[in-house]
């Protein structure tokens, strides 16, 4: 493990990199190994002295980040970490199928956030990502031609790195975002949850356990090292902070909650926490950029906090990759806030919307949010439209006056000649599908596959899965336009 010193020494001696990854968690790592993929320069800073071996904030990813990692060739691998369910219980009230998705990945993994970290850490190692562990970020100076970030090791050494670029991917206290003078304006949603660790004396039925009942909620879900991840909420235990959690809360909660507290017992770890709403004006200021949870938070609900943050990630990597190797003008990074942040306000509101609908303290309101449940499950359109927004799949980006309606939206994974659309997408390079006896831009991009599609149409596909352009018999303007 490098110490310190290394840290210091190696960042004084390396070239400058292209760009500052700021925060190696989820977000942070996938940029930075899609960014090294391309033939960048990355350094990313990280304060913590490695990342978390067990302690982890997320269990669930869903099918759009499956695919996202699909089309890096991790999802595999991930899948052997966790296990997959196929239907998701929110607040026992609200059942969706997931098995409905049209996707290759039509369920939610549960496996913790420390393995998607390891899958996303050991892509960027091997593309030769720059990791400097125990440093943090003081401060950030962006100027014309770049950024300045000062820099601090563990053992007070302090030192300034420069970049043309830098992304905050740095969490919810975000020191890129408090060096910029952001605001962050939202509110406390849930002031009181308790945390646990703990193992169990009789399994659940299910992999993952979600149940609100009376005035609480809670959840639980496998680590699959034998302890479970216990979290819950009481409209009667309103603590600070600062108060301690003992072992005996935490089984009353989830008695409470969930009819049982399956015995308890053995914690290694408990805590209290409170859970925010809350998403940053911009995503983007001047050359300095924030995602995850610097750029968004919300409650638990759901699970998409980290599948957000991964996804903010994949759509900004190919643009600052395109920028960087003069294949675009630098307007294209603007549209990384005009997409991403649409999407973070969305993911507050229906977060919101659950974790609120499961503290409905009043009997009438509590059997209102059941009957509002029950009826949205049981209309397929309602609950189909739920269940594409809580996986990712249905989330597009629109497209401009005058374009084919295709274009912003996600494109499934199509199965071509040369092979599935996913694993082409793994070059990192936008392809271009087009059928047998259909026209081409004139400047193509670096991969074409001809498919079995309607004649004379083309599709062209982004980097991150989604349709740049699509014409049926385009003509030769249409195809110059795709080709710029």
């Amino acid at each position: 493990m490098p110490t310190p010193k290394d840290a210091h020494d190696s960042l004084n001696h390396h070239s400058a990199p292209d760009v500052i990854v700021v925060g190696a968690g989820p977000a942070g790592l996938l940029l930075a190994g899609d960014l090294a993929a391309a033939g960048l320069a990355v350094t990313v800073v990280e304060r913590r002295a490695h990342t978390a071996g067990n302690l982890t904030r997320a269990f669930a990813v869903h099918a759009r980040t499956l695919e996202v990692l699909d089309a890096r060739g991790l999802a595999d691998d991930l899948l052997k970490t966790g296990r997959k369910i196929t239907e998701l219980n929110l607040f026992g009230s609200l059942a969706l199928d997931l098995s409905r998705l049209r996707s290759r990945f039509p369920f939610v993994l549960i496996t913790p956030q420390y393995e998607v970290e390891h899958v996303l850490e050991r892509r960027a190692r091997a593309a030769g990502v720059d990791f400097r562990y125990d440093t943090e970020l003081t401060g950030v100076h962006p100027h014309a031609t770049g950024v300045t970030a000062r820099l601090r090791t563990a053992d007070g050494a302090a030192f300034e790195l420069g970049a043309p670029y830098l992304v905050g991917a740095d969490g919810v206290r975000s020191r890129v975002r408090e060096s910029l003078g952001l605001p962050f304006p939202g509110e406390a949603v849930i002031t009181s949850m308790v945390l646990s660790d703990v193992r169990l004396e009789r399994e659940p039925e299910s992999v993952l356990t979600v149940g609100g009942k009376g005035d609480a909620f809670a959840f639980m879900v496998p680590f699959g090292d034998g302890y479970y991840r216990v979290m819950g909420w009481s409209k009667g235990r309103e603590a600070a902070e600062s108060d301690p959690v003992d072992l005996a809360e935490i089984q009353e909660i989830a008695r409470t909650a969930l009819g049982v507290d399956h015995g308890l017992h053995d914690p290694r770890f408990l805590s209290r926490f409170h859970s925010d709403e809350r998403q940053v004006p911009s995503y983007r200021v001047g050359r300095v950029f924030l995602a995850g949870d610097a750029a968004h938070v919300h409650s638990p609900a759901g699970g998409m906090g980290m599948n957000t943050g991964l996804q903010d990630a994949a759509n900004l990597s190919w643009k600052l990759a395109a920028v960087l190797r003069g294949r675009a003008e630098d307007e294209l990074l603007d549209t990384y806030h005009a997409e991403r942040h649409p999407v973070g306000a969305m993911v507050l509101r229906v977060s919101g919307a659950m974790v609120r609908g499961a503290m409905a303290g009043a009997p009438l309101t509590r059997a209102g949010r059941a009957v509002a449940a029950r009826l949205a499950g049981s209309l397929r359109p309602l609950s189909g439209r739920a269940m594409r927004m809580i996986s990712g799949i249905g989330i597009s980006y629109g497209s401009g006056r005058g374009e084919h309606p295709l274009v912003g939206r996600r494109v499934p994974d199509l199965a071509l000649a040369e092979g599935r659309l996913y694993e082409l997408l793994r070059a990192g390079e936008h392809v271009l599908v087009a059928s047998a006896d259909g026209p081409v831009p004139l400047a193509v991009p670096p991969h074409t596959v001809r498919a079995h599609w309607a004649r004379g149409s083309s599709l062209l596909v982004r980097p991150d899965g989604y349709a740049a352009w699509a014409a049926y018999e385009p003509s030769a303007r249409q195809r110059r336009r795709a080709g710029r």
